[in-house]
């Protein structure tokens, strides 16, 4: 079915709306940090384990979600997944301890992550494989509402009304989601009921998926090089509100523009893609991001940088995970066709578990962490290169393999 322009510009402001469910989640309550914390008499690096427990209900929920996807057609679920998270938003409004805090995102995040899941798989439901680069980098430029308009939103709720009315609003903005998603999105894909939701038929399912070389080089290297993001993350309050005694309205400013440095690279990469390929771009990208987080922890280790310096830095390296990011998934999904809900699931997976690991870390660190989360980014920045070297390699093996049998078979 062909579509006119506007149709499709519609389509991608529907899922860059689901896409925001999480980034809202997540940006919005980082300035109330030092609000809960006091109001639970417990440390800013504590807080950032109820950030922690999203992503670990995110990275969890999403393998259950990728079955159903491909099983019940994608707006089911989503509107069962929305109306957990909308739930648990209201019931982090009134915690009576961090542990229920903790949990209640745990469960906002199971319930949350199918929106992006779905948007993810949607993506290869209404567009061709060779424009999934650049209808992620779109969708990655309306995620930047976020960051910019988020904690600044969050800052102004905790002034006026306190912090647990943040949770409030992202139920509202929730129920707004769901109701567009059932009034305006089109179904993308026609449930598969030989999609088995058992156990072992799913593992299979997944084990399948992962065996394709090019789906886990670039799945786990661009989970490793999105990983610089969630320490970014989970760190920058203890960064600037800790470290550098910034005000909660000034940390929202300094996130916001940031985290532009990540959208701004995002579409940046539109372009790039019209002159050269997403694995050129990723492969160019990453080497320049493991340079800036090397730099940028030298720097750090040797007391050479004070604020100024620190944004900047921050801003390099968030740009390169614009450009890494969008290409990674690209790559790593084009191989696909029939179980793109279940390949998109294991990808969203991968990444945010990653993600989950790298920022509950951070907890443990304390205030006055800078030099561990500076070293986390240009680690995990490290380890995403070395696996495209190795990956690489598989692949060219692979191809090579499967040439030289389709030879045998011929003759």
């Amino acid at each position: 079915m062909t579509r006119s322009r506007g149709e499709n510009i519609f389509l991608i402001l529907l899922l860059g709306a689901l896409s925001v469910v999480t980034p809202f989640a997540v940006d919005m309550y980082l300035p109330a940090f030092p609000g809960i914390a006091k109001e639970f008499k417990t440390t800013t690096s504590v807080i950032s384990w109820s950030l922690s427990s999203y992503f670990v209900g995110f990275a969890l929920g999403q393998l259950l979600y990728g079955p159903l996807l491909d099983r019940f057609g994608r707006k089911r679920p989503l509107y069962f997944g929305l109306t957990v998270y909308i739930l648990a938003s209201i019931g982090c409004m009134r915690p009576h301890n961090i542990k229920t805090l903790i949990a209640f995102r745990f469960l906002q995040a199971l319930g949350g992550c199918v929106a992006q899941v779905g948007a993810v798989a949607m993506v290869r439901d209404f567009f061709p494989v060779k424009e999934s680069a650049k209808i992620f980098s779109l969708l990655f430029l309306i995620i930047g509402v976020s960051p910019l308009l988020a904690p600044t939103v969050g800052s102004l709720v905790i002034l006026w009304l306190g912090w647990h009315w943040i949770f409030a609003l992202l139920a509202c903005i929730a129920s707004a989601i769901l109701a567009a998603t059932f009034f305006l999105l089109p179904e993308g894909h026609t449930p598969d009921r030989s999609i088995s939701l058992r156990p072992k038929p799913i593992l299979s399912n997944f084990a399948a998926v992962f065996k394709q070389p090019q789906f886990y080089t670039y799945a786990f290297a661009g989970a490793f090089s999105f990983a610089g993001l969630f320490a970014y993350v989970a760190g920058s309050p203890i960064i600037f509100m800790d470290g550098f005694h910034v005000s909660a309205q000034a940390f929202g400013g300094i996130f916001a523009t940031l985290t532009m440095g990540f959208i701004g690279g995002s579409q940046v990469n539109v372009f790039l893609l019209r002159w050269f390929t997403s694995e050129a771009i990723f492969s160019r990208a990453l080497l320049f991001q493991v340079l800036t987080g090397l730099l940028f922890l030298a720097g750090t280790l040797s007391g050479w940088f004070g604020l100024t310096a620190t944004l900047v830095l921050f801003f390099v390296f968030l740009s390169c995970i614009g450009l890494t990011s969008p290409n990674a998934g690209a790559i790593a999904l084009a191989p696909f066709s029939k179980n793109v809900g279940s390949a998109s699931a294991l990808l969203g997976f991968l990444q945010m578990g990653t993600g989950a690991l790298i920022s509950t870390g951070i907890g443990f660190f304390g205030s006055g962490a800078t030099r561990a989360i500076i070293a986390l980014l240009s680690g995990t920045a490290l380890v995403s290169l070395l696996i495209l070297l190795v990956g690489r390699r598989n692949i060219v093996e692979t191809i090579a393999r499967e040439d030289n049998e389709s030879v045998i078979v011929m003759h």
